[in-house]
């Protein structure tokens, strides 16, 4: 019965394909792209976005009290940092949320075909339930509801416990979504992939929620270190590689374990059909008493 033993084995064939060399090259791909698009856009904006910021943080009568309060708090050069800090604050969601979308997109498909040529998965149908226009339109739907509940949620950021808390709640959720998805899409028909999802809810959000507390790691670190603002350029591409890293390993771990779900689910219907068709029989035999 696919359960927590498959969700800590399928954990494990993860972590370990991870390590591979075209494993490696998938999370270096989608970085480099992802790293050039969002480098050149930074560097374009970086200092019109910090006036703006720092004209609307000193203005605003939503915003002001925060300067006010780290000045009044003994920080009094908070005017020269705080709006760096809320430019990184607003970046980051969106960087995070743009790489998961190109990896979802664009490399889920490679990861699901290797771990589907496995001898365990190479007998499975594939019944196309899920094609290149539904897997866009769901991804690009995923990724707005997401950074709808992002950008209603970023005030409460700076709350301490809820810096380590909403980040992996938000990418864990966006994580299932989109890996449950694209990891069915070629494999399951459209209703075995409605079941399964169904089904297997609360392990694929804990394995969500899982990936999602590793790729908080560098977010914390991000939003915490005032190092990370002074190296902000090489801080960030080396945390956007450890996202890329942790997004494919969440891809292996979900590949795993829903094309094992996949295949027992089409086990037990055979074996119903097989129980159904023996019944039938065995009812139509005459009877010679």
């Amino acid at each position: 019965m696919i359960g927590l033993q498959q969700v800590f084995k399928s954990f494990g064939l993860a972590l370990v394909g991870t390590m591979h060399p075209r494993m490696l090259w998938l999370s270096l791909r989608p970085f480099l792209i992802v790293s050039v698009l969002w480098g050149c856009l930074i560097w374009l904006t970086w200092t019109p976005a910090l006036e703006a910021l720092s004209i609307f943080l000193t203005t605003s009568v939503f915003t002001s009290w925060i300067q006010d309060g780290l000045i009044w708090a003994g920080f009094e050069n908070a005017r020269a940092w705080i709006a760096p800090l809320f430019f990184v604050m607003l970046i980051i969601p969106l960087i995070t949320i743009s790489l998961l979308v190109f990896i979802a997109f664009s490399t889920v498909p490679a990861i699901v075909n290797i771990v589907a040529k496995q001898s365990t998965y190479q007998d499975l149908e594939c019944k196309n339930g899920g094609g290149l226009f539904g897997s866009f339109f769901y991804t690009i739907w995923s990724a707005l509801i997401c950074l709808l509940l992002v950008m209603l949620t970023l005030p409460v950021w700076w709350v301490p416990p809820l810096v380590a808390v909403l980040p992996p709640l938000l990418w864990g959720w966006l994580t299932m979504r989109l890996m449950s998805y694209d990891v069915l899409a070629k494999h399951a028909s459209s209703e075995e992939r409605d079941l399964l999802i169904e089904k297997y809810r609360w392990p694929l959000l804990t394995m969500g929620v899982v990936s999602g507390m590793l790729g908080a790691v560098p977010t914390f670190f991000w939003a915490t270190s005032a190092l990370a603002l002074i190296l902000f350029p090489i801080v960030s591409f080396v945390a956007l590689w450890i996202y890329s890293l942790i997004f494919v390993f969440a891809a292996l771990w979900f590949s795993h374990f829903l094309l094992d779900a996949l295949k027992e689910l089409r086990q037990e219907e055979l074996d119903k059909a097989l129980t159904v068709e023996t019944r039938v029989v065995d009812m139509e035999l005459p009877y010679h008493g």
